[in-house]
Order: C-alpha cells, then structure tokens, then sequence
C-alpha cells in the first residue's frame, strides 16, 4: 500500500496469529508503526527481531497508548483481562478486535470491560494451524484465507469498514456475520472437525495402538488438526458449548445414517451419499498456497 490504512498498531499476543499480523502489515505496508506487548518479555522482543514489530510495550496500556487498531491475539479465555489491563491507554476513536475462534462470549464480555470507551467488533481469521507460536508465524498467512468479522447492529458503520479494510489488506476474504451465527458457522467448519479428528486418533489408540505405526495418507490427513495445542481447543469448547454439543449432535445423525445404510446393506444408498459428498467436497473453493506454508 503507497499509504498506511494504519497509522500506529497494536499487537497483544505475538504467537502465529500476532506474529503473521505484523509481518504481513509490515511487509503491505498496512501499518506505519506496529508495537507489540506479549505476556513473555523475550517473546515480545523476538517479534522485534523477527520483523514482525517495531518496538516493545511494557504493558498493555502502554501497547495501546495513541493506537489505532488493536488486535487481541491471545486465547479468548485471557481476552476480558488483558482487555481490562489496556483499558486505561485507549485514545479516543481507536478500534479493537481479536482473533478469537468463538465469538459471541468474548464479544459479550470485553465489550463489558470496554464499556464504549473504543470501538469493539470481534474478527476470526480462518487462518491458523497445528503449528503454533512466534516461530510459524509467516507474512502469507492469511492470503487467501477467509476472514469473519462479527459486529453487533449498533457498531460504527465506518468502523466495520475500516476493520474489512484491514483484513482485505492482508490478503484476506472478509464475510460479516453476527456474533451468534459466526459460533454456529464455526462449530460445524471448525470445532467439530477438531473434535472429530481427536476422536478418531483416540478410537484408533485404544482399540488397535499397534496400527499407528503404518498408518496412510488418509488418515494423516484427516487427523493433522488433532495436533493443535489442548488448552487452545478446550478453551473453544468452554465458550463454544451449546453450537458444538449441537454440531456433535448432527455429526452422530449422519454416522447413523451411514451405519444403518451399510447394515442394511443399501450400496446404492450408501454411493449415493458417497457422490454426494465427493460433489460437495470438489467444489468447494481451493486457497492459494502461499509461500510461507
């Protein structure tokens, strides 16, 4: 960008998704300065060296001090307090959001401890990995990657715009959707699928342990998320409940319905469900890879 959509960023949090955000603004050139506060100190700094940000934040409030957009990239779980500790340094007019994966708790409780004081709209960038930390963390992230945004109907309408604006501006697809609707999409894309293939790599531990050894492709594939970090996908199911008990819950309807077609022996039923899946699964929308992956 020949201008800076941001004059001054704030990045609490530089693990994969903080990390990305300032390497990929720095290297679009979307921010004109980008500071950076992690809960570890050395963290923090290797972001500097990293070139993921310009300088180091003390604390919180002085991350924020005089910044136009802040981002929260920490587990949404940590939001509320980290939200309450850089209260204090908000100017008047900035914007804050996150990267949490769910989306109507957070949006509920650190707009509570904002209480107005900045523009608040939460953003879940589907853009993360089993991979985590400052260390994965590459500038092409979110090229290509879907990007939700979640504001509520009294949010700033130019807000909004200037929150896509960002997203757009990092390689992202932005979608809008409310808060609840946003958990309801991500159960089903997102959480169950991780649940799922947690499951599966624990039916297989337990039942034939030995088989891990040689197994394929397919079930590498299928189970790479299982990888992710635990206190991550709990924290998600904790604040995910209802949408992924209710995702679950449809998941086991279609197992059934597997079950009893291959029971009954009803193959022409059970490649019907095949094709379908198959015609479901070629169109969906391929991502460019990019470089850093």
């Amino acid at each position: 960008m020949k201008t800076p959509l941001i004059q001054r960023l704030a990045i609490l949090g530089p693990g994969l998704l903080g990390g990305s955000i300032g390497l990929a603004a720095r290297q679009r050139r979307v921010a004109k300065r980008i500071v950076v506060w992690g809960r570890r100190a050395e963290a923090a700094h290797e972001a500097v060296t990293r070139g993921a940000a310009h300088e180091v934040a003390r604390t919180p409030a002085d991350a924020v001090r005089n910044a136009d957009l802040i981002v929260l990239c920490m587990t949404v779980e940590a939001m509320p307090a980290v939200a309450r500790a850089l209260r204090p340094g908000l100017k008047r007019g900035a914007l804050v959001t996150d990267v949490g994966s769910t989306k109507r708790s957070v949006v509920r409780r650190v707009g509570a401890v904002l209480g107005g004081k900045a523009a608040w709209i939460g953003s879940h960038p589907m853009a993360g990995g089993e991979r985590v930390g400052l260390r994965a963390a590459h500038a092409n992230l979110f090229a290509d990657a879907m990007c939700f945004v979640t504001p509520l109907s009294d949010s700033s309408a130019a807000a909004v715009a200037k929150l896509i604006a960002f997203w757009e501006a990092l390689g992202g697809r932005v979608t809008a959707l409310s808060p609840a609707r946003h958990d309801a999409v991500a159960a089903l894309i997102s959480h169950v699928p991780h649940l799922t293939a947690a499951a599966l790599v624990n039916l297989v531990g337990r039942r034939e342990p030995a088989a891990l050894g040689g197994v394929g492709n397919g079930f590498r594939d299928m189970t790479r998320i299982a990888a992710g970090a635990p206190e991550m996908w709990a924290g998600i199911a904790k604040t995910n409940r209802k949408e992924i008990r209710r995702g679950i819950g449809l998941l086991i309807e279609e197992l059934r319905t597997l079950e009893r077609t291959v029971a009954h022996a009803s193959w022409r039923e059970l490649h019907a469900l095949l094709r379908r899946a198959k015609e479901i699964r070629d169109g969906l929308r391929p991502r460019r890879r990019s470089s850093g992956e």
